[in-house]
């Protein structure tokens, strides 16, 4: 039913075994090749999950910011659902906020953990159903699984870390754990738990501080909220504690999954809430240089030299009839003094605004060379 699940997760599983098998000092039976197809089975479904992340931190970012308005609809329309939710709707649409968006991430890997943890569990079942659980690994070696053949089926099976095999949980019972006889020694409990308890540490120990990550980006008036804060506490002590609790009913192969994730998740929340601190950064210093280059300096006054010329040209229509011209070495004005043939004026050149009239007495008119 949920193949469409399950082949995807076994075909990108199947590729890094491969690619990972093809290594001289490692092979396709080794363990550590198994473990590295699976740890970058979760980097390569998250790498495709990235964008979609980095719009949930925005998204969570952009509601905590509308919160106060939020709150404001729905005390102002209170007694009035249908209202209140067609405002919410207009206030999304104006700021083009899609809460979807927010949970899009969280949703796309349930059904990843949910297609590998069957295709592991397919290993040791009969084939590519559900079959039964209490069917033995022997059985199940002659039965393809997936993408994977029947040489690929032995391979899984054959493969140990550390000496436990990595289809093995704490929890197997011993008629299961016996069947491994026809590839090796028969593990143990404690074989299988000095490799599951570890990893069952680490990963309840990333998933209790990629809760604090998140949480420490929550503004005060989210943490304040009554639902986050129980959601909060959930996060950072009951879902963590759930990794221990459900440790050993899992098998190593999928607790490296777990532990692979959240290492990944606690790196990714790291850059992402980095890049966008610093874009919002220069978002704000450049709304400060703005406002800083259309402000006056301090002490200066505003420069009203543009708006002279201006209202001069406007009322002119020139501003070269009152410019003295040059002719010959000789300066006259347009307006003014116009000399005779005997070198005397006759006319008065008209004083400027606030200016004082120039005599001519006492000096002789220059006469226009021919």
């Amino acid at each position: 039913m949920l193949d469409f699940i399950y082949y995807p997760v076994s075909g990108i599983l199947w590729v890094w075994h491969k690619i990972f098998g093809a290594i001289p000092f490692l092979g396709p039976d080794s363990g550590v090749t198994w473990a590295l197809s699976v740890v970058f089975l979760v980097f390569t479904l998250r790498a495709v999950l990235y964008k979609p992340f980095v719009k949930q931190v925005r998204t969570t970012r952009q509601m905590q910011e509308l919160q106060p308005q939020i709150k404001a609809l729905q005390k102002k329309y209170s007694g009035d659902r249908q209202r209140q939710a067609v405002e919410m709707q207009k206030l999304q649409k104006e700021h083009g906020f899609n809460p979807i968006m927010g949970c899009l991430p969280v949703l796309a890997q349930a059904p990843v953990f949910i297609g590998l943890f069957h295709v592991l569990r397919s290993f040791n079942r009969t084939g590519t159903g559900f079959g039964q659980l209490g069917m033995s690994v022997e059985a199940n070696a002659n039965t393809p699984n997936y993408f994977f053949s029947v040489e690929d089926v032995q391979s899984f099976l054959s493969a140990r870390l550390f000496g436990a095999p990595i289809s093995a949980w704490i929890t197997m019972p011993k008629e299961q754990l016996d069947a491994f006889a026809a590839y090796g020694p028969i593990p143990t409990v404690l074989n299988i738990a000095v490799v599951a308890v570890p990893l069952m540490v680490i990963a309840s120990i990333a998933t209790h501080f990629n809760s604090r990550a998140s949480v420490a980006r929550q503004s005060p008036e989210a943490a304040a909220n009554p639902q986050s804060a129980i959601m909060n506490k959930l996060a950072l002590w009951v879902f963590p504690l759930g990794v221990l609790v459900g440790g050993p009913f899992l098998p190593i192969a999928i607790l490296l999954y777990w532990v692979s994730n959240n290492i990944w998740t606690y790196a990714q929340q790291h850059i992402v809430f980095r890049r966008i601190d610093e874009e919002e950064e220069e978002k704000k210093q450049a709304a400060i240089a703005r406002r800083a280059d259309n402000a006056p300096k301090p002490g200066a006054r505003p420069d009203l030299t543009k708006k002279k010329k201006k209202s001069a040209t406007a009322t002119d229509g020139s501003s070269s009839a009152d410019e003295p011209e040059i002719v010959e070495g000789v300066v006259e004005d347009s307006a003014s003094d116009q000399v005779s043939g005997d070198g005397s004026a006759t006319g008065t050149s008209k004083p400027k605004p606030g200016a004082r009239p120039q005599s001519n007495r006492g000096k002789s008119p220059k006469r226009k060379r021919r």
